[in-house]
This record gives structure tokens, sequence and C-alpha cells, in this order.
């Protein structure tokens, strides 16, 4: 079902490495390592979010990567509450397409690590081209980004526009479990079988099962990881699970990239209620995946850096 490409980290390899450096932005200082190059991470954020993945895609550079969804809740379901990681929201290096096969199927395609917009440039291409309905790379009514037929035949078949080819597992093979996933991968999901998930909040026992989220996660078992570790904050009893299945055309070939939400303590998780604090935080409202494409962006990227050259760990107290 896959294609194959090579890569520079596999997943295994990627989990590895985060665990050891924790992928979390403000305690990487705390973490002692033999070796004076250590990962490590930086948050990235604008107003604009083209600017602010350009930003983050800088920093990463050839040897690092942007987070993706799977890799950001990882980082939470090791990092203690008070991180950052925790309390306020993120950008996820993913996304989610909604489109039709060439037998004439509708489906998902869920890509983590960098897709159809890998590059900043395609989503300044969406966000400045006519809004007529008829161009194949605008937004749709329902902020979303078009992509052309073309475009959704490729990922299909993990052929990206950038030139990479990455593997595509079915959704079946992927719940049954990949060993060795490397960083960039997608997975393709039944249209009708994602609509069925609730859109809102939803019990834990529910959402280990739910599809979209197995997807989002990584797999199953991180799944399970993030959501014990997201319900033990507050001992919470529900938890977000947003998607647009319920209310777009699917015979429009579409895009979106998810949110992971996040506030500062916590709270608010199991309803919308007030709140809405600014750019900083915002409702707990778990895993977003509706939102409109324009607009901010809060990236997390992680790079290979020479500790030894850096003002973090230096002891300024006298």
């Amino acid at each position: 079902m896959h294609t194959m490409r090579k890569n520079k980290f596999t997943r295994r390899e990627m989990l590895q490495t985060i665990g050891s450096v924790g992928l979390v932005a403000t305690q990487m200082h705390s973490i002692v390592a033999a070796a004076e190059i250590r990962m490590q991470a930086e948050i990235f954020f604008d107003p604009h979010m083209p600017t602010a993945l350009q930003r983050a895609l800088n920093y990463a550079g050839d040897e690092g990567f942007v987070a993706s969804m799977p890799q950001l809740l990882h980082a939470r379901a090791n990092a203690p509450y008070h991180n950052i990681i925790w309390n306020t929201w993120f950008t996820a290096n993913s996304e989610e397409s909604v489109v039709t096969t060439r037998q004439g199927n509708r489906v998902i395609v869920a890509v983590h690590g960098g897709g159809i917009f890998a590059k900043p440039s395609r989503l300044e291409r969406s966000y400045h081209a006519d809004m007529d309905r008829t161009n194949s790379e605008g937004i749709t009514g329902q902020g979303a980004a078009r992509i052309t037929t073309q475009e959704a035949y490729n990922v299909l078949e993990g052929k990206l526009p950038d030139g990479t080819e990455i593997p595509i597992y079915s959704f079946d093979e992927f719940k049954g479990g990949v060993s060795d996933l490397p960083i960039r991968y997608g997975v393709i999901l039944d249209y009708n079988l994602a609509k069925k998930s609730k859109r809102g909040y939803e019990k834990f026992t529910v959402l280990k099962n739910d599809p979209n989220m197995i997807i989002r996660a990584g797999g199953v078992e991180p799944l399970g990881a993030y959501l014990d570790k997201f319900r033990d904050r507050h001992d919470t009893k529900l938890m977000g699970n947003w998607h647009p299945y319920l209310r777009i055309d699917p015979d429009e070939p579409q895009c979106r990239i998810p949110f992971l939400a996040g506030n500062k303590g916590g709270t608010g998780s199991e309803s919308d209620g007030p709140g809405n604090l600014g750019w900083g935080y915002d409702n707990e409202y778990g895993l977003g995946g509706d939102a409109n494409m324009v607009g901010m962006g809060r990236y997390v990227a992680v790079a290979k850096h020479d500790v030894s050259t850096s003002l973090r760990d230096l002891d300024f107290e006298l």
C-alpha cells in the first residue's frame, strides 16, 4: 500500500531523540547530555502562518524538523504540566486533505511532517488566490485551502509538491501498528468513517478508538499515552475532537492544518466556556481540525545545536 523514500530519521529514532531531550521548549537547559551537540526546540509564533512556518523551517535546517501532531502529543505526554508545551496552543506540521480517488471513493489523507503545504510559498498562493469558486488554489467558504485535482491524486500516492515521496498507509494497516515509522508519512482513512466521529467533547474511552484521533496521534499506543496524561491533569472527563466533515463539500479537494489546543493551567477542557485570552492562551478544547487556514501560526522546530556556544546554560548569578 505504501511507497518509500529515504529519511534522515525513522520515527523510532525520532522518539528516542525526543525522549532524551524532552522536546520541551522551556526545559532543554535542564537536560544533561554527554555530547556538546544536542537537539534543541524553539517556538515560532507569527500572526501570519506562512511566516511562522518559514521561521520554524529556517531554524530546523536540513537536519532538524518542524514538529507534527504526533510529535507534539508525544512531547506533551513526556513533559510536566507546568511546561509551556501544555500551556498554550500549537500549529502542527501535519495536514488533513479531503480527496476523491480515481475510483470515485472519498477519503481523508492525513500527512505528518510536511505535505502539500510543506513550503510556506504554497500557503501564500492559497492566501492570495482569486476567491472565485472555480480557482483551484483559493480558500473555500468554510476556510479550508483548495488543492488541485492533481495534487490530490499525487498525495494519494505519496508524491508531494517539493519532490519528496513518502510512505502512505491504509488506516487498517496503520491502526494495527507500523514499526519504524518515518517522520514524514501519510495515512488514508475512508471519508464516511471519519465523518462518523462526534464533533465536540467526548469521553476518553471513545476517543481512544476514534479513527481521526488515532491518525492524528500517530497510532493507537501514542494516542492512549497522550489521552491518559491529558485526563489526569485535572481528572478531566471529556476532551474535544473537532473535524469539519459534517459541514463541507467532500467533492471539492481541500486541505486543513490541525491545531493542538492548550491554555495556561489547562482549565476549560470540558466546555466551550468563556476565556479566549488572546494569542497566547485559549480554552483547552482538545484537538482541532476545522480551523480557518488563514490566520496565525505557532510551530515548534527542533534542530541540532552546539550548547557550548549558547547562552542558555550559562550561570549569570553572582
